[in-house]
């Protein structure tokens, strides 16, 4: 009887699991078909599926359209269309992009997605809604063998996934488009000259992946979502990755295989772990997490595996950028000199006339200067991409709360301890993922932040739920008392002028002559006896170490942790996207990105133009798509522009002054 109960409980959980693990099997494929096509990792996809699970809650819900016609809209219409308009005005620029600006762009549509459609649509999210279907009476229940209970709608999800599997097996293996798909994403050139329209054969893929971010996001409003907020829609990415990483992202089969997988063990783990325990607490939300860093760490292959490029790219001409290096060394120096004086200006106002409110934000303007220059370090001149930041920032954060409430240790003692604390855990965590390139290295450190979210806040050693409401001191450094606002903006000003000294030496010294070498040639750099692991690994220790005292800053500064406003996961890709956006490889950069973020918002956007919160990440968001135009940063670029035109005036100065002498002379 054991036996039979053991069994029983064994097969209804998996039957639990398949509905869901459907869904995820669907949101995999989906995510395959993009990359299987475009060689484009799409961030995006999530933010996709936020769209269209949205407007079908917004027209059969809120305004009781009839089932059919809410699908028809929100996934038969709309979600392709989305598709053929980013192929159409984004990623079709993006083929011959690096991988660094491919993440960026689509990091950025993630974020401006879903506040776009909030701002055009006026949409607001509910706190619960409760499951909505696609299929009337789907709460409806069937037993299969007259035992296990099974749903409407999960019997519909469970068809609409093995049926989209199917269509594009069959797309793929039997059809001519098929073969054209696969052969655009090779190189568009050579389809072309076979007279092969590779822009619609690319606009038509990228409607059909959209058209499955649509059709998943609002299958998953039926059981597993209950709440429409783009972070819910967003973690579906990291499932979609999880199970398309099994095949290398480019195997449909194995990306359905492994979204099923997700979704069995998800009710199996509950059913043989107890869920009080600690593992039945942390395991099963973790497991997408853990098994995508698992696969991207330990599966052979993944590190040879090469990204999609163009053999023909080559026979475009060469983008014109504007060098820093083709201009004279002192009209650089002259154009930073606006930069320089605005810059102290604002320093003055705030010393001398700004209120508490503006003391505050200008303070916290200056802490994330400090964690942006670890972007600065690994992104500008180590060439990676590490999504972890936030991770790093709450290690400092956690390690002031933890040293200052049971040691009552000196808050600016703890946050330097929290800094070494954040150096060594990132050395730690380079040395398997450093190995990876740019797309895994991203996907392994995406997967290592939201484990940490799911998983390690939740021990009481590291941040038990009282921090929230925690007193953290302010510091006091010999006689000198920082516990006022003007003090301690004084004391983070300088700290800055340390962190900024010590990452200028970084970049000219041997780590940052080294970190060129490698971006420019691995394999040149590795011949002449350059070691890619250690200075990279150092690179990456140094910009954990910057990220982990920014965080341990910021939250002395606010005198309480609040991880869930400063350091959750998608606040890292808001940072991240921003940073590089504007300028990723000068230290002015982070600054600037300092100043941007907490400043714009309040100055701009509410208080000079009236606008909505969500206008901020539509716009930083959407201004990462000029990122693919101007790799070296919106404001590197103007700034350089600026030097030419100080550069040609000098130079028509000089032409004057000599043609005078010259007739002088004569």
């Amino acid at each position: 009887m054991l036996a039979i109960g053991a069994v029983d409980e064994f097969v209804q959980a998996v039957i639990q699991g398949l509905p869901v693990g459907s869904v995820y099997a669907l949101i995999a494929i989906g995510f395959t078909l993009t990359y299987k096509t475009s060689g484009i990792l799409n961030l995006a996809f999530g933010a996709q599926a936020y769209v269209s699970a949205a407007t079908y809650f917004e027209l059969h819900v809120r305004r009781e359209w009839p089932i059919w016609v809410s699908l028809l809209i929100s996934v038969g219409i709309l979600a392709p269309l989305i598709g053929v308009l980013l192929n159409q005005f984004v990623f079709k620029n993006l083929r011959t992009a690096s991988p660094v600006a491919r993440l960026v762009v689509t990091a950025g549509l993630m974020v401006a997605l879903p506040e776009i459609f909030k701002i055009v649509t006026d949409f607001e999210r509910e706190s619960v809604f409760g499951a909505v279907g696609i299929v009337p009476d789907g709460k409806v229940f069937y037993r299969i063998l007259d035992r296990y209970p099974i749903t409407r709608d999960e019997i519909v999800q469970f068809t609409v996934a093995i049926l989209g599997a199917l269509v594009l097996f069959a797309l793929f293996r039997f059809t001519r488009l098929g073969l054209h798909m696969r052969g655009v994403v090779e190189s568009p050139r050579m389809t072309e000259l076979r007279g092969i329209d590779a822009e619609k054969v690319s606009s038509f893929a990228w409607g059909l992946s959209s058209l499955y971010a649509g059709l998943a996001g609002v299958l998953l409003c039926s059981t597993s979502i209950t709440t429409i907020e783009p972070g819910s829609f967003f973690q579906l990415v990291i499932v979609a990755i999880a199970a398309a990483a099994l095949g290398k992202l480019v195997s449909l089969p194995l990306a359905l295989a492994g979204g099923f997988f997700l979704g069995i063990m998800n009710t199996i783990l509950p059913t043989y772990i107890t869920p009080t325990s600690i593992i039945g607490q942390n395991l099963g939300p973790s497991l997408p997490f853990v098994m995508l860093f698992a696969i991207l760490v330990f599966m052979p292959g993944i590190k040879a595996s090469k990204e999609s490029r163009d053999p023909m790219a080559a026979v475009d001409p060469p983008t014109e950028t504007i060098s820093i290096a083709q201009v004279s060394p002192w009209a650089s120096r002259i154009a930073l000199i606006p930069s320089l004086l605005m810059g102290i200006g604002i320093f003055i106002w705030v010393l001398t006339s700004a209120d508490q409110f503006w003391m505050l934000l200008f303070t916290e303007a200056v802490i994330y200067s400090i964690i942006f220059l670890a972007i600065t370090v690994f992104t500008g001149m180590g060439g990676q991409i590490s999504l972890a930041l936030t991770s790093f920032g709450a290690i400092g954060a956690f390690t002031v709360f933890q040293l200052t409430k049971n040691f009552e240790m000196s808050s600016l003692l703890a946050a330097l301890i929290g800094a070494a604390l954040g150096a060594a855990v990132g050395a730690l965590l380079a040395l398997p993922v450093l190995r990876l390139g740019h797309i895994w290295l991203a996907l392994a450190t995406l997967a290592f932040a939201f484990f940490f979210d799911a998983v390690m806040v939740k021990f009481p050693w590291v941040g038990p739920t009282s921090m929230q409401t925690a007193d953290i001191p302010r510091p006091t450094l010999g006689g000198l008392d920082f516990g006022n606002d003007k003090s301690f903006f004084l004391l983070c000003v300088v700290l800055l002028i340390i962190c900024s000294l010590f990452v200028s030496a970084l970049k000219r010294g041997t780590t940052g002559y080294m970190l060129q070498a490698l971006r420019g040639s691995e394999v040149a750099s590795q011949s002449v006896g350059i070691n890619p692991t250690r200075w990279r690994i150092v690179a990456f220790a140094a910009s954990s170490g910057l990220a982990a005292f920014g965080g341990a800053l910021l939250v002395i500064g606010q005198e309480s942790v609040n991880y869930g406003s400063n350091f959750a996961p998608l606040t890292g890709l808001f940072w991240l996207v921003l940073v590089i956006t504007l300028a990723s490889r000068r230290v002015s950069g982070a600054i600037q990105g300092g100043v941007v973020f907490r400043v714009f918002p309040d100055l701009i956007l509410i208080r000079l133009l009236h606008l909505a919160p969500q206008w901020q990440f539509a716009l930083f968001g959407l201004g990462a798509i000029n990122f693919s135009k101007h790799p070296e940063g919106l404001l590197e670029y103007s700034e350089q522009k600026s030097v030419r035109r100080f550069d040609r005036l000098i130079s028509r100065f000089n032409a004057r002054k000599q043609a005078s002498k010259t007739e002088v002379e004569s």
